[in-house]
């Protein structure tokens, strides 16, 4: 029988890497006008699930896991509200295009913590996590998500989503 740790750890495991493959498309998306929009909504989805179910796992104290929880969650507010709210009208379109990239990235950034502690041929490399092949391959990370970030508030312009006109009937 499976146990409630085991279960919660497949679930968040399974989203996370939905959201990390969707994150992706739907960045690529941002250099296109925003296309990909179906993949932007499952990213958004998952990326927020992600984050909500990290915290159902049993509470230790203030870890780098809840913070960097709370730190995604936070940025994907700013996204919705930049989406949702503000149409992406002027700086929010940079803000909606470097949160998606951030989001993405702090996906990322906890799935290479993650693949240290998990594999042992790269928990080899860097048992506590402070060893020189973890910290170049999260440098490295960091420094391709700032660039594609920049890029994508520089770039972004969205295409406008054409909206229907309501036509007053005839008589």
């Amino acid at each position: 029988m499976m146990t409630y740790l085991q279960a919660i750890t497949i679930f968040h495991t399974a989203i996370s890497f939905v959201a990390i493959a969707a994150g992706f498309v739907a960045v690529a998306g941002l250099f296109r006008g925003g296309a990909y929009r179906a993949w932007t909504s499952l990213f958004l989805v998952t990326a927020i699930a992600t984050s909500v179910t990290g915290f159902f796992f049993p509470f230790n104290g203030v870890t780098p896991a809840i913070v960097t929880g709370v730190v995604a969650l936070i940025v994907l507010a700013f996204v919705l509200l930049a989406y949702r709210r503000f149409r992406l009208v002027g700086a929010w379109r940079w803000i909606y295009a470097a949160g998606m990239v951030a989001s993405l990235y702090l996906l990322v950034f906890v799935g290479v913590v993650q693949a240290f502690l998990k594999v042992p041929s790269l928990h080899s490399l860097a048992p506590t996590g402070a060893e020189r092949p973890f910290q170049l391959t999260q440098l490295a990370v960091l420094l391709l998500f700032v660039l594609i970030g920049l890029m994508a508030a520089i770039r972004y312009r969205p295409v406008p989503v054409a909206v229907p006109v309501r036509r007053e009937p005839s008589r």
